[in-house]
């Protein structure tokens, strides 16, 4: 049995929704590690300062606001930054907000 994750279709994504997910700074930093990685990374790989229960709720809230995509390999949880999507949706906005973050 393959396990999924419901993930919002990007017409239905507002820019509050967005804006409001990137406000916290752990979200912002879990979007630009994903930026820099370039690639999909596991939940256990982040740098993060909160806990696991908490970094979950991150995770959750950049999936509905459609920042990342989560999928499973097997028993591990994999994110991947929708940039081309959000580009597609909001042009230049992602690249804004990376460089205004870092």
């Amino acid at each position: 049995m393959t396990r999924t994750l419901d993930h919002p279709e990007l017409a239905d994504v507002t820019l509050q929704q967005v804006l409001e997910a990137l406000v916290d700074p752990v979200r912002r930093r879990i979007v630009t590690q994903l930026s820099e990685s370039g690639a999909g990374m596991s939940c256990g790989t982040f740098d993060a300062t909160v806990s696991r229960s908490t970094l979950t709720h991150h995770f959750n809230v950049l999936r509905e606001a459609g920042l990342i995509r989560q999928s499973y390999a097997g028993t591990t949880k994999l994110n991947t930054l929708r940039t081309e999507d959000l580009e597609a949706r909001f042009p230049g906005l992602l690249r804004a907000l990376l460089d205004a973050t870092g």
